[in-house]
Parts: structure tokens; sequence; C-alpha cells
């Protein structure tokens, strides 16, 4: 890891602790909870597709009258994560889907709704902005801060900063420990989470064998020796790792009143 790279990723890690330490983890007890996380998670499985095309859009050519565009490296390595996250392999090794299509038929299986994610592309299908059409999707509130602000970082932060969000902030926060969770509610479930384990699987080892590190060696290619893109990108890492912080607040909040409710 480059030195710069290596000192971000150590002023980060009292705060990428604290998420991987989160209590919301050891708070998901059964299957209701289970649901209720990937409701509102599946905004970030979203949007994190969403921060991946922005990336290529900065890095490569992507009108209909194409031009050599940017470093043929870091292009390569943009397309090859986009390859992975956007035409994975199938379910069961059949056909090809993305990332994000994998985890909606993970909640199909394990009786999550998806009625709010299904609104909201159908409402940016129709047209709509995406503001408004995250208040009308039904979308929960967490979700809807989460996805607004991924959004105003894509919108309104330098590519660095972008890019280390990416990097940083979203690729490698799912602990193994929350794939051991689900496997034992998913055996008590008659295997009901079992497209859930396999989605979570799949980002440990892609991102821990192949996208973690191109994504680490794209970041600091695009840093170089700038002081001021490493700054940059600090901003940037640091903004995604608490808002999914704010993210799994939320969540936690949410489950504490549906059980007050129980009781």
């Amino acid at each position: 890891m480059p030195a710069s790279l290596a000192s971000l990723a150590a002023e980060l890690a009292p705060l990428r602790a604290r998420l991987v330490a989160h209590p919301l983890y050891t708070r998901l007890e059964n299957l209701h909870d289970v649901r209720l996380f990937m409701q509102h998670h599946v905004f970030a499985v979203w949007d994190f597709m969403s921060l991946l095309k922005a990336l290529q859009r900065e890095l490569t050519s992507v009108e209909t009258c194409w031009r050599p565009r940017g470093d043929a490296t870091a292009r390569r390595l943009i397309n090859e994560i986009v390859l992975g996250e956007e035409s994975d392999e199938g379910l069961g090794g059949a056909g090809y889907s993305s990332h994000f299509e994998l985890y909606r038929a993970a909640m199909e299986q394990c009786g999550a709704s998806v009625a709010a994610i299904d609104a909201l592309l159908a409402e940016l299908c129709a047209g709509s902005a995406l503001a408004p059409a995250l208040e009308r999707c039904g979308a929960p509130p967490a979700a809807r801060a989460f996805v607004g602000e991924t959004f105003a970082l894509i919108q309104g932060g330098s590519l660095p900063a972008v890019a280390a969000a990416f990097t940083l902030g979203r690729e490698d926060v799912i602990p193994d420990m929350f794939t051991r969770l689900v496997g034992d509610l998913s055996r008590q479930h008659g295997g009901r989470l079992s497209r859930l384990i396999d989605y979570l699987e799949r980002h440990i080892r892609m991102d821990g064998e192949r996208h973690g590190p191109m994504s680490a060696q794209l970041l600091s290619s695009l840093c170089g020796q700038d002081a001021a893109s490493w700054s940059a990108a600090r901003a940037g890492a640091e903004r995604a790792i608490r808002a999914r912080l704010a993210l799994w607040d939320g969540i936690l909040a949410c489950l504490g009143r549906e059980r007050r409710v129980q009781e």
C-alpha cells in the first residue's frame, strides 16, 4: 500500500472500528429483524452502484462518439470493477446479474418487502428527479438520508473524494461476523437467507481478492503525490463512513421502536 494511502487508512481506522463494532450486527435476532435491515440496506446497495457509475463516467468515455480519455490503467481498473458489480455470475451460476439484482432476489426469498426500492426505480425510469422520487417511494427516513448524502458527494465532491468514498467508505465495511450471524438465522428458518449469504460471501471474496486492491490502486493513481488530492480523499472517505454509521444508527433505532410496540 502506498505511503499516502496507508497513512489515510490509519487516520480513518478509529472511525472504521466504530462501524465494524456497531451494535446493529448483534441486534438482528430473527427473520423479521433481517427483513427490516434489508429494506433499509437495499438503498445503500443501489446507490453503491450509482457511486461506481459516477466514477466510470469520470474516468472513461461513455458518450456515443467515443474518444480516448484519461489514464488507460484507471480505465481498466474501473471497467473491471464495473464488470463484476454490474454483471456477475447469477445465482447458481445461471446467467449474469448485478449485485443489486442478487440482493433484491435475496429480499424476495426471505420475505422482505421490495415495494419501496421498486417504486424508486419506477419513478426514476419515468423521469422523476431523485429527491422527489425518494420522498414518494416510501423509503425509510434513514435510507433516504443515506442516499441523499451519497448523491451530494457524487454531485459536489472532487474525483479523489468520490474515489475514496468508494474505496475506503464502501468496499470493505461488511464484517465477517455479519455473514456468520445471518448463516445461523438461515439454518433456523429453512435456508430462507441463503441468497443473502451468497451475496455477502461474494462481496467479501470479491472485495478482498480483486475489487479492494484494484480500487486502492485507482485511488493512489488519482491522488499521486498531491497533498490537496489526499486531503479531499480523506474528507470523502470520512463522509462516507459517517453516513454509514448514521444509517446503522437509524436501523437500530427502528428495530428498537418496533420491539417497544410489540411489547
